[in-house]
C-alpha cells in the first residue's frame, strides 16, 4: 500500500533525524577524537630533534565544518604553527 511506504519512510527519516540530534547532544555517543603531537624521530621525548606538528582526528558534520573549526586552533592563532591542513580519514582497523 502507498500510504503504507509513505508513514514508513516518513519514519524512517524521523529516526535518522533523532539519532543524529542524540549524536550532536550527547558526546558519549560519538566516537572520542584522537590527538597528539608528531616527534621528529621515533621517541618519547625527541630533544633537539624537536615535533613535525600533529594530528587530530575527529569526526565532523562535513569537510567545511572541519575547515572552520580548524580556522579557530589557538596554535595556528598563536603562530605555533604556520598552517593546518584538512584531511579525511577512513578508519580500517577497530
Amino acid at each position: 500500500d502507498h500510504d503504507q511506504v509513505r508513514k514508513q519512510r516518513c519514519h524512517e527519516e524521523e529516526r535518522k533525524a533523532e539519532q543524529a540530534e542524540r549524536k550532536r547532544d550527547d558526546p558519549s555517543d560519538v566516537e572520542q577524537p584522537v590527538y597528539g603531537p608528531n616527534p621528529a624521530v621515533a621517541v618519547s621525548d625527541p630533544g633537539a630533534a624537536g615535533f613535525t606538528g600533529s594530528i587530530i582526528i575527529a569526526e565532523f558534520e562535513s569537510a567545511e565544518a572541519a575547515q572552520a573549526w580548524a580556522k579557530e586552533d589557538p596554535y595556528l592563532a598563536a603562530g605555533v604553527y604556520a598552517t593546518v591542513t584538512v584531511k579525511p580519514f577512513k578508519k580500517v582497523l577497530p
